[in-house]
């Protein structure tokens, strides 16, 4: 019976989970690796067959493509040494390959020969993993081979072309396969830009001070404008923190205002404070906290 994509997720969390827990016994099992937001892939197949005793793919052969409406997803690391590759099959299928260049090293075209397991592979052994439908090996061989690899920012995957082989248990039985992904030109990074106005009030109701400003930005977002201020009068050091948040899109900038409460009894007044003011959004194509800052000094007005 064909699962839905719910229930394929539900049976991936489970399934890993059942690995990992395995692994914590001593049988077979997959630990996740540290990775950047997976992106679909819109052009892509991915295919592997394996000898008769070979654990992974017990024999048969498998082959997915998002023209079959298998759903494939890719992801690589922020340092471009490594990539992962996922696959929901449309018949209820799930894989997921890992390949990696020795640490500290940029993935490139080229073979990469005494490959273990990923993400467990030693600082100068490259990593590959092929695990999925409740099936890992807990120690691998292998080798794989990039014809053709291009990132973006933040572990954006342009291109991908490689081959790979893979033994486990140090077995002589291998998975042999293949995986071709070709996606459109990388979005660009989010860009935010924070300006602190160099006026403000100092309320002699409450003590509270204003702060105003504006942020620019280059994709539509919401931005949390936050900041500290600290003022020193006579022996006094008042301090205070604000916070806001406004609907940025791009074009002119947004005007926010940010009321800051004194920590302690004595209120803000009227005279110069400085203002460290930070603004930070999610970059909605790398799934990212994006910040920037400004220190000024602002002179406040009584009102």
């Amino acid at each position: 019976m064909n699962l839905t994509l719910p229930g394929r997720v539900l049976a991936r969390a489970t399934a890993t989970l059942a690995l990992a827990l395995a692994m914590a016994t001593g049988t077979t099992g997959l630990i996740a690796g540290t990775e950047a937001h997976a992106q679909p892939v819109t052009d892509g197949s991915f295919g592997f067959s394996g000898d008769a005793d070979d654990y992974i793919s017990g024999g048969r052969s498998y082959a997915y493509t998002t023209a079959s409406q298998d759903r494939l997803n890719v992801s690589g690391d922020t340092g471009n040494g490594a990539v992962t590759v996922s696959v929901d099959g449309a018949n209820g299928d799930w894989w997921t390959l890992n390949l990696a260049a020795p640490a500290g090293k940029v993935l490139t075209p080229g073979t990469y020969t005494g490959a273990t397991r990923y993400p467990f592979n030693d600082g100068t052994e490259p990593g590959l993993s092929l695990s999925g439908n409740g099936r890992g090996c807990n120690q691998l061989t292998g080798t794989f081979t990039i014809s053709a690899v291009e990132f973006g920012p933040q572990g954006y995957v342009k291109k991908l072309d490689a081959t790979f082989e893979q033994h486990c248990e140090g077995g002589t039985p291998a998975a042999r396969g293949e995986v071709r992904i070709e996606n459109p030109a990388p979005p660009a990074e989010l860009g935010l830009g924070l300006g602190i106005a160099l006026d403000g009030t100092a309320s002699a109701l409450n003590g509270k001070a204003t702060l105003h400003g504006t942020v620019t930005c280059t994709k539509p977002v919401q931005v949390t404008v936050a900041g500290d201020v600290t003022q020193v009068k006579k022996r006094d050091l008042i301090r205070g923190s604000f916070t806001t948040s406004v609907a940025c899109t791009p074009g002119a900038p947004v005007a926010w205002t940010g009321v800051a409460v004194p920590t302690g009894a004595v209120p803000f007044q009227k005279g110069d404070v400085e203002v460290e003011g930070r603004a930070t959004a999610s970059d909605p194509d790398y799934d990212r906290a994006v910040t920037v800052g400004e220190t000024v000094a602002v002179r406040l007005t009584r009102v």
